[in-house]
């Protein structure tokens, strides 16, 4: 047993806890049963949740938090302009394939190091031992920032997805503006709080139900409307697929235009700029594919399923979504006449010329539902790092947002205070610009604390990981390499605005949002947090570990 004592900071770090260095790799390998809390005790934290999410589960969670269809409907206005038919598939698909390259790195670490830290964690241990705080300090508060502002984003669309339906319902004769929707949104932050307090095999059954209702096949008949015979595969993502392009019947565009017909109308005079804008659209889609690793302290055989779980969802999603895609633009008739609706969302407009109001209603309610039960599955997330992050005393009041629930077993505290940051962010909503810019601020944050580690993967931490059941082998260098340079690429892409013309009413105010959180890490990290914060800090006893490790051989 190798044990390491920082005698500055009063702590013991176990680096190695199995007796059996040999049977190390087997074991991980297996990783099941009391093996995940082995590992754990080796990553240098005790086992404080039940395992009670099985793979499949564990799929479910990161596919039900990129909810592929309110991902793809709430973003209508901005795929649109930026190339029409073109930006709408092509945009969709060409991110796809680097965004796997994301996912594939992140999948890896995951596997490796199956902890609810995650990519703070990842980006800590891989960093050069001297910027191993400051590592796990920059991937820590830009997770946060990405995983608060995107629970917003999600319940705050969400609550304009539920007035559109409202306007749509009562012929336009009720509007509401942003007070009431603001009412809506805290509303739905309260029951989303309460959904996540719950126990562990809660939360792991539901999430099976969330992916059904997202995309599931089944057999039985679902009527949109009277124009619309009864499809007998259904799922809301399932349902709109095949809708969009029966019910269009006669008035679907030609193949050739629904993949090949470009229209510009963001300003820019560079088409190749204008039409690489679409390229942000599904980015926002594709985030929270990393809560299958922030979970993974409660999964059965983590280092397995953990990148199982990164790797299929993302793979789904992008495929259901280029699907959904190519249906949406062959019902597309006419992209200024989309564009020019007074709904909120082109998407709604688009449902309700192509399929009626009540096939339109039918469908948006659905997709309704896959968006609230998006917002319960990232409130999850959202909470798992807090507590991580404050498990390592990084967050003020730490003692409070780590602590677990005795009757849940989960971190209830960190829950609210991911609810109430939420609805604080909520405010933005009284301006529709900052709100468009919270959603940029979500991404850039998210993806930033996924490039972290995977730039650290293939710089300084080439020879420190070591593989889990799932590793890239070789090909680690050139898929890193793709994955952090698509990241940075998207993130300058992420702050620019959609549009030449700019003033107050539609600046991109995601790099001040994002700003505003690095000056406030940073500055912390000058004045006080270098000084005390050492990174992840292991929680479990050095003799229990060791127990722990001989009592599973």
């Amino acid at each position: 047993m190798d044990e390491k004592v920082d005698k500055e900071h009063g702590r013991t770090d176990v680096q190695t806890l199995s007796v059996d260095d040999d049977a190390s790799t087997e074991d991980a390998a297996k990783d099941i049963g009391p093996h995940d809390n082995v590992r754990l005790a080796q990553l240098g934290y005790k086992a404080e949740f039940k395992r009670e999410f099985s793979m499949i589960e564990t799929v479910a969670f990161a596919f039900a938090i990129m909810a592929v269809i309110p991902g793809i409907s709430t973003t209508f206005s901005i795929s649109l302009p930026s190339g029409g038919h073109v930006g709408l598939v092509w945009g969709w698909l060409i991110p796809c394939f680097f965004v796997m390259c994301v996912a594939a790195s992140m999948a890896e670490l995951a596997s490796s190091m199956p902890t609810s830290a995650g990519l703070y964690y990842f980006s800590a241990k891989l960093a050069p031992e001297k910027y191993s705080a400051l590592a796990g300090w920059i991937a820590g508060w830009a997770n946060i920032t990405g995983q608060v502002t995107l629970v917003t984003s999600i319940d705050y669309t969400l609550a304009q997805m539920i007035t559109t339906a409202i306007a749509v319902g009562t012929d336009g004769a009720v509007n509401l503006g942003a007070g009431p929707t603001y009412g809506i949104l805290i509303a739905l932050l309260f029951v989303h709080g309460c959904i996540c307090s719950a126990t562990t095999r809660i939360l792991a059954r539901l999430n099976l139900f969330y992916a059904l209702v997202t995309s599931a096949f089944i057999g039985t008949d679902f009527c949109l409307a009277p124009t619309i015979h009864p499809p007998y595969a259904v799922g809301t993502t399932s349902a709109a697929i095949l809708a969009l392009p029966i019910a269009a019947g006669d008035n679907r565009v030609s193949t050739k235009e629904a993949f090949m017909s470009f229209e510009n109308h963001t300003g820019w005079t560079n088409n190749v700029w204008a039409f690489m804008l679409a390229f942000t659209v599904p980015m926002w889609t594709f985030t929270g594919y990393d809560s299958a690793a922030h979970i993974s302290e409660e999964v059965s055989g983590a280092a397995k399923a953990a990148p199982v779980a990164i790797l299929v969802s993302v793979a789904s999603v992008g495929s259901l979504g280029w699907i959904l895609c190519i249906a949406a633009s062959y019902a597309i008739v006419s992209v200024p006449d989309l564009l020019a609706t007074e709904l909120s969302m082109p998407m709604g407009q688009l449902y309700l010329d192509t399929v009626g109001k009540q096939g339109m209603l039918a469908i948006w309610c659905l997709t309704c539902v896959v968006q609230f039960l998006c917002g319960a599955a990232q409130g999850v997330d959202a909470s798992r790092v807090i507590f991580a992050f404050a498990r390592d005393n990084a967050l003020p009041g730490s003692q409070w947002w780590k602590k677990i629930n005795r009757r849940t077993q989960t971190p209830v505290n960190a829950v609210w205070l991911v609810i109430v940051l939420a609805a604080i962010c909520g405010l933005l909503g009284f301006s529709s610009t900052a709100l468009t810019s919270l959603a940029g601020a979500s991404v850039i944050g998210m993806y930033t604390s996924y490039a972290t580690p995977i730039f650290l993967r293939i710089t300084s931490g080439r020879h420190k990981l070591k593989p889990g059941p799932f590793s890239l082998g070789a090909l680690y260098m050139p898929v890193g390499l793709v994955a952090v340079a698509w990241v940075v690429f998207i993130i300058i892409l992420l702050c620019f605005p959609a549009t030449t013309a700019v003033d107050d009413d539609n600046m991109n105010y995601a790099v001040v949002i994002i700003m505003a959180v690095f000056v406030f890490a940073g500055g912390s990290w000058l004045v006080s947090a270098r000084k005390w914060f050492v990174g992840p800090l292991p929680n479990i006893d050095t003799e229990d570990a060791v127990i722990l490790s001989c009592d599973t051989k």
